[in-house]
């Protein structure tokens, strides 16, 4: 009898019935799509902020206090070449998307048939290195994945043999002393090794880079005969934005008890990256690059909020739709419903009958409005992050949550109008 009078409820008033729906569609589609990229975008906006540079810096740790106490610079504080590659077997080794070793010293830049002669910053790094690990997996990582707002002119110098010979001077350092691509240079170092190389291209950094000369690895520790040893490492990794556990940690990491250390190690925060590859680089420390790993975060969380808010705003929208539809729909059939009353139905039991259409209705248009939603997310991650959304499965219990409590809140106005209801007054017509 009752799923009888619902029935029949939903075929009278099917107009109003399908304007629930398509308004439980639009909110559920719209909630669906949000929180989907929400759930899925924080890898995404990570790897969209990585044009940026890398947002962690590993140097020798002597070099790192004098560097933070004094400001000054150390040459003389050698990391290993080697541990760069154990960047990749660290927990969070899959996050390390790119990096590169870089030596950093001075020489003697001079040109054959120019007035030349100046001490240049000379900066050695892997230009797009192809490694192989001894898990077996393969890797292509170097400074030209860490520079990718770079414009260059001419070309990039490549990890060949060929280009062992061949140097990338910056923009600010090529327009002072009027080097262009293509030109022949004599770098000098202070053991009295002698390189002759060719431009190949120019680059223009906007920052301090644009005075160095930039080499191969290879070319600058044969020039200055320090084999295998390099000055620092960028890192380019993916970070979960800080919390008060990751700063606490930061601060001291044996403060933690044990359940907080286990969380902070086996997530993804960038001090948790940073002490981890102290772990595998010998005499090494690694820092946040604290403007850009803040940035991410900053960017990352205000993405967030904006879809949270989006899905707020779209369920308020929902719910006052859908009250003002079932308000009307209980006002057009009061008679009816007053007679129920008139009949010793309870008033509980007429609310029941109620929201059960409007449940019946939104379920429906939910299930459309799910599918619907999951085709929103993945076109909006092929048109901003140019691939698919994953599809978390705790979606469809949060939506649900959703959309139970958009039909409730939006069934309390005429739940107060069947409150109110008195039998004598609708049955004659008042």
């Amino acid at each position: 009898m009752f799923l009888r009078m619902i029935l029949k409820t939903l075929a009278r008033q099917k107009s109003k019935m399908l304007m629930i729906a398509f308004t439980v569609v639009l909110g559920v589609s719209l909630s669906t799509a949000m929180i989907n990229v929400m759930l899925g975008v924080g890898d995404k906006v990570n790897r969209e902020l990585k044009v940026y540079g890398a947002n962690i810096n590993v140097k020798h740790k002597d070099a790192a206090i004098m560097g933070e106490l004094y400001g000054l610079g150390v040459n003389d504080k050698f990391l290993y070449e080697e541990d760069a590659l154990k960047l990749k077997t660290i927990f969070w080794g899959f996050n390390i998307i790119d990096f590169a070793p870089i030596l950093e010293s001075k020489i003697i830049l001079t040109a054959p048939g120019k007035n030349l002669r100046a001490e240049v910053p000379i900066n050695g790094t892997w230009i797009e290195k192809h490694a192989i690990l001894q898990t077996g997996e393969e890797l292509n990582t170097g400074l030209r994945a860490l520079r990718t707002w770079w414009d260059v002119k001419g070309e990039w110098i490549s990890e060949n043999e060929a280009d062992l010979n061949s140097v990338m001077i910056g923009n600010s350092l090529a327009s002072k002393y009027n080097i262009n691509v293509g030109d022949a240079l004599r770098l000098s170092s202070n053991n009295g090794v002698v390189k002759n190389v060719i431009v190949k291209g120019i680059y223009n950094d906007g920052g301090n880079a644009d005075e160095a000369v930039l080499t191969n690895l290879t070319t600058a520790q044969e020039l200055l005969n320090l084999s295998g040893k390099i000055s620092s490492i960028e890192v380019s990794a993916l970070t979960t934005p800080d919390n008060d556990l990751a700063r606490k940690a930061a601060q001291n990491p044996s403060s933690l008890s044990a359940e907080e250390y286990e969380t902070w190690y086996c997530t993804a925060y960038v001090s948790a990256i940073c002490h981890q590859i102290q772990e595998v680089v010998r005499d090494g420390v690694a820092r946040a690059v604290r403007q850009v790993a803040e940035s991410e975060g900053t960017i990352l969380n205000k993405t967030t909020l904006l879809m949270i808010l989006i899905t707020i705003l779209s369920s308020i929208g929902s719910a006052l739709a859908i009250s003002n539809l079932i308000t009307a729909s209980v006002i057009e059939r009061s008679q009816e419903l007053g007679l129920l009353k008139a009949l010793g139905a309870y008033n509980y039991q007429i609310i029941l009958l109620v929201l059960a259409e409007v449940m019946l209705t939104g379920l429906a248009g939910g299930i459309v409005g799910y599918f619907l939603g999951i085709a929103f997310a993945q076109i909006i991650g092929q048109t901003v992050f140019g691939s698919y959304i994953e599809i978390a499965q705790v979606v469809i219990l949060i939506v649900g949550i959703i959309l139970f409590l958009v039909t409730i809140a939006g069934s309390i106005p005429a739940i107060r109008y069947l409150m109110a209801l008195k039998p004598t007054e609708v049955l004659h017509g008042k």
